[in-house]
């Protein structure tokens, strides 16, 4: 990876503003990068260093001492309109699973976020992304030229398009007034429906 070099000349006091914008700037490059075949690869992948099962604890262990009880799993269920547990198996594993869950919660929750802005919403939110996304006067522009000032107190109109005019037109095409026109059955003015026995 290429590694940026600044290099400065002596900062005399007279000529300090000077010296600090001729900063000479030249990158470094190693001799060659470092080779990894394709075995080393699979060899560094095949060996994980971090998996979510560390959060989780070890429900098959029947020995741990749950939190919750079977009073508060069943008052939970009531809670959720679930249905209850039918025996006594399926009813350690509902505890066994909320258990679980309960302390990936917890891992979550203790993960130290200081200094981490948290995310308004899950998009792309770097500087480039928020500059685009932000509605400037070049943005408006189009949209305020189709606007007019009319009459004393000056109202704003919005002039209508050619494209929103034909598609008023194209609507009104559309429908043609008789409704009764694709009915199997009618009867004067009325839709026939037959009813099922």
């Amino acid at each position: 990876m290429p590694r940026l070099q600044l290099q400065l000349s002596p900062l005399g006091s007279a000529n300090r503003a000077n010296n600090l914008l001729s900063c000479a700037a030249r990158r470094l490059y190693s001799s060659q990068p470092p080779k990894y075949t394709s075995k080393d690869i699979a060899t560094f992948l095949a060996k994980p260093t971090w998996s979510v099962q560390s959060l989780l604890p070890n429900t098959h262990d029947p020995t741990i001492p749950l939190s919750i009880t079977p009073q508060k799993l069943h008052h939970l269920l009531r809670l959720s309109a679930l249905p209850q547990p039918v025996d006594k198996a399926e009813e350690t594993s509902m505890l066994r699973t909320l258990e679980a869950q309960i302390h990936f919660v917890k891992s979550i929750q203790d993960v130290d976020t200081k200094g981490i802005s948290p995310l308004r919403a899950i998009r792309d939110e770097s500087r480039e992304a928020i500059k685009e996304s932000t509605i400037s006067m070049e943005t408006l522009k189009e949209a305020l030229a189709k606007e007019q000032v009319v009459g004393r107190r000056k109202k704003i109109q919005r002039q209508a398009t050619t494209t929103e005019a034909e598609a008023s037109h194209i609507e009104s095409d559309q429908w043609d007034g008789n409704a009764l026109g694709s009915a199997t059955k009618t009867a004067g003015k009325y839709f026939v429906v037959q009813s099922g026995n």
